[in-house]
């Protein structure tokens, strides 16, 4: 009797042990595909930079981050923590990775974050350039309102 109580016992930290590894994993493979999570790190690091707009990676691993005053930050997932950086002007060279949906980034400052990124699109890819070349354009107006129309009426 006591051996079967024993198998009973193991066969439950065994299947507890499986469990904790699968939860454990998914949470790898999460990554920074969470925008909530990223703001909230990005945040801890820079509580004094305003977010406007993220950008993951495809595979989730890195998020680039465009700020209030068109400065660009970058997170990577350190798979214990996140490690994240403001990046100062003129030290950061982005090239177009061969795929056309990517972003090869040297990052002068910080060279072990440097490598090629991915992204969904080309469109994505080359806003996260504008941001880190510190050349972000806005869309156009619509429809401006004219001063010189209304000079030229005689109003």
């Amino acid at each position: 009797m006591g051996i079967i109580v024993w198998c009973v016992l193991f066969a439950i930290v065994i299947f507890f042990a499986f469990l904790a590894t699968r939860m454990a994993a998914r949470n790898t493979e999460d990554g920074l595909h969470d925008t909530g999570l990223a703001i909230i790190e990005f945040g801890r690091a820079f509580p004094n930079e305003a977010i406007r707009q993220l950008q993951a990676t495809v595979d989730g691993q890195c998020v680039f981050v465009r700020l209030h005053d068109n400065k660009a930050g970058f997170m990577r997932n350190m798979s214990r923590h996140f490690s994240c950086h403001l990046i100062e002007p003129g030290t950061v060279r982005v090239l177009a990775s061969e795929t056309g949906r990517g972003l090869s980034v040297d990052f002068i400052n910080a060279p072990h974050h440097s490598g090629t990124y991915e992204f969904t699109s080309a469109k994505e890819a080359s806003e996260v350039s504008l941001w880190l070349l510190g050349n972000y354009v806005a869309e156009p107006d619509k429809e401006l309102p004219s001063s010189n129309a209304s000079a030229a009426n005689g109003h």
